[in-house]
């Protein structure tokens, strides 16, 4: 066994699913070579290299935040530079961002054997935390390059955008085809999408069961017209009319569609991304009940759990799907207490203030979607969260040990003997309020700017290199890529 080389005294471990440590006592963590090798109390010191006194904070696993985009609205590799140090912040050790050819991100079509290089090599040495890809099969000739995907780059996750092929991203009807940069005779739509599920089906009984699909679930043509009719009426405005233009149902329907498609082409893994109000989980847990035999797994984010229409500030806080009403926030809250939830990501996007807003800053649908709030992640769930009775080991699982393990990164999600020492130290009697110029983000603005905050990251190690110090990022980036395997 290889010596410790660093040692965290006095830390509360908190363990995914075990209810014994949501009352935590003190213990100490050993870590060599960026592995936990011990966790207990009273371990030894001698000959350690370093040893951190955590002070009786809490230690949760690092964060794996399955459900991020870097490099959507600015440079990747200067995306991967700000917005990891943003992660830090929160508590997260692991991003898992989408990535996809057409507009935004690299902003070219084409095979993904010549896109993925290009994003892997831009990203090389500049995230402060370990990251993975998910890719999204635009067109056909993807969807034959899964197997290369899987093999050459570890990539096992992907993901389908239901409403692209009809309606703009930001909330109006535009040219799809020029938007997705494929070729006119392509088509983005519920065919290309059963093609989509019987090519990663394929690939599961050739490679392994870990291989998964994400869908975003809305519905494009009942978004089109109901955008046309609040603009139309001009009764509603700012985030209330975004939220009007793409109702709740559009939601439900996309699910149910979706679900039917992966029970038609046995697609047995199925991820329901940031399903926002009570309807969406409505479907997702009706269409659990209809197809048994589909591991379906529903996703909330942290920006639909702590704001919505009235208390985001801005129009900061537009993002798809929309940001709901208080009904729709407090129904989330209930179905994550009752279980149904099983993780919880920040769908970080970052969109700075110049690109954000249309030259009319209070017209919602200039606006572009999406905002950053990985730094607000772990602290928001912890605070919000034990008000609400949620325990401590089930934040742990929510945010670390089920997207860890849904995703097939087996060294991460817990604080024990041969995992990755990603550890996020947690003050769970701080209180502040955010401001968005103590982020480290690039984005200038928070849709939570002003919220009170109820705990606070302290300190973050990613495989023991202690990248957050006192609430401040230092030293190199020390992120790795993580190739996935499929079994």
């Amino acid at each position: 066994m290889a010596a410790t080389d660093l040692l965290i005294r006095n830390a509360r471990v908190v363990r995914p699913g075990d209810p014994s440590t949501d009352s935590p006592a003190a213990v100490d963590i050993a870590v060599a070579e960026g592995v936990v090798t011990a966790v207990g109390p009273n371990l030894a010191a001698g000959g350690v290299d370093r040893v951190v006194d955590a002070q009786g904070l809490l230690a949760f696993p690092g964060i794996v935040d399955a459900h991020q985009h870097w490099g959507i609205y600015q440079e990747l590799s200067a995306d991967t530079a700000s917005e990891s140090r943003a992660c830090a912040q929160g508590g997260v050790t692991t991003s898992i961002t989408y990535m996809r050819t057409g507009r935004y991100y690299l902003n070219r079509g084409g095979a993904y054997r010549d896109f993925v290089p290009e994003v892997l090599d831009r990203m090389a040495g500049r995230a402060f935390v370990d990251h993975a890809l998910h890719l999204a099969p635009m067109t056909a000739e993807h969807i034959a390059e899964i197997p290369a995907l899987i093999e050459d780059f570890g990539i096992t996750s992907f993901k389908i955008f239901m409403f692209y092929g009809g309606h703009g991203l930001h909330g109006r009807a535009t040219d799809q085809a020029d938007f997705l940069m494929i070729p006119p005779s392509a088509r983005y739509d519920l065919a290309h999408f059963e093609f989509v599920m019987r090519g990663i089906q394929d690939a599961r009984a050739r490679f392994g069961d870990r291989i998964s699909l994400s869908l975003h679930c809305e519905t494009a043509e009942i978004m089109t017209a109901y955008t046309e009719m609040v603009e139309r009426a001009g009764t509603l405005t700012g985030l209330r009319a975004y939220s009007a233009s793409r109702p709740a149902h559009s939601e439900g329907l996309a699910i149910t569609m979706a679900a039917y498609l992966a029970h038609e082409t046995g697609l047995a893994n199925i991820n329901l991304l940031h399903l926002s109000s009570a309807k969406a989980v409505e479907a997702a847990l009706t269409m659990a009940r209809a197809f048994p035999h589909v591991d379906f797994r529903r996703e909330v984010t942290i920006g639909h759990l702590l704001a919505d229409v009235d208390t985001a500030h801005g129009l900061g806080g537009k993002v798809n799907p929309p940001l709901r009403d208080r009904d729709d926030v407090e129904t989330l809250w209930r179905h994550l207490l009752d279980g149904d939830i099983d993780w919880v990501v920040s769908d970080h996007a970052c969109c700075r203030e110049e690109q954000k807003f249309g030259a009319d800053r209070g017209d919602v649908f200039a606006a572009k979607s999406g905002f950053g709030g990985a730094e607000y992640l772990l602290p928001g769930l912890v605070g919000a969260g034990r008000k609400r009775g949620l325990p401590l080991s089930r934040i742990a699982e929510l945010t670390a040990w089920n997207p860890a393990q849904r995703y097939g990164l087996r060294t991460k999600g817990a604080i024990a003997a041969g995992f990755d020492a990603d550890i996020a130290l947690v003050d769970p009697g701080a209180r502040w309020t955010v401001r968005a110029a103590d982020s480290e983000s690039a984005q200038q603005y928070t849709p939570f700017e002003g919220f009170e905050m109820n705990a606070r990251v302290t300190d973050v190690f990613l495989r023991g290199q202690h990248i957050l110090n006192d609430g401040k990022v230092q030293g190199d980036p020390q992120g790795r890529y993580l190739r996935r395997a499929p079994v």
